[in-house]
């Protein structure tokens, strides 16, 4: 991490050391993740066996908003914990691709949507303690339709909310994905801060 990535009450702050691996092995390995066994060496010098799940794409998402001051969330079927999720427009993008390229992919393919306005809105760490995945949204507007292409293991429901019904929901816990809760909040941050145009903000926060 470079002094530019830091906070800046970080600045100045002396660090422990880094944790070390001493061995590296690969214990699972499929199209999509590769977990990896370490022999470790602690921040402390104390000894321990680690264990990291490294995708091979970057998480992307977008909050796509129309100029009425709704959201377009997609409802689906989520293997690994076994429930149904509603949330934005998300998907991967390789490790090789830029991620704008994949998240306006998966705009596409899953809400049938294209546009004209793109913001970014986080970078984030995902869950850091055991994964190396990287997560990138954005906040796009400008809105018009193209032809939808979801995967072939996806069933997908799209609608049309408020942005101010997303947050409620939010607060109620019916909306999880992290990725979604996150965007959400840094879009009410930027739609009350002047970081999204006036007559956007006006209509997400219901002040047509």
């Amino acid at each position: 991490m470079s002094n530019s990535d830091e906070p800046k009450w970080a600045a100045g702050l002396a660090k422990p050391p880094a944790w070390r691996a001493e061995t590296e092995e690969t214990v699972f390995e499929n199209p999509w993740i590769r977990l990896t066994r370490h022999r470790v060496l602690a921040p402390t010098g104390n000894p321990g066996d680690y264990a990291v799940m490294r995708p091979k794409n970057a998480a992307t998402g977008v909050l796509p908003v129309h100029d009425d001051g709704t959201v377009v969330l997609v409802g689906q079927q989520r293997f690994a914990l076994g429930n149904y999720s509603w949330e934005m427009p998300e998907g991967g993008a390789p490790l090789g691709e830029d991620p704008f390229d994949g998240v306006r992919r998966e705009l596409a393919e899953e809400a049938g949507l294209e546009a004209a306005q793109w913001v970014p809105a986080l970078t984030m760490e995902l869950s850091n303690s055991v994964t190396t995945e990287m997560a990138h949204t954005w906040i796009a507007w400008g809105l018009s339709p193209v032809p939808v292409a979801p995967d072939p293991t996806e069933v997908i429901a799209v609608v049309r909310v408020p942005f101010l019904d997303l947050l409620e929901e939010i607060g109620r816990g019916t909306v999880r994905d992290s990725l979604t809760v996150a965007t959400a909040y840094k879009a009410y941050h930027m739609a009350h801060n002047g970081e999204l145009p006036p007559a956007l903000a006006q209509a997400m926060l219901g002040r047509v």
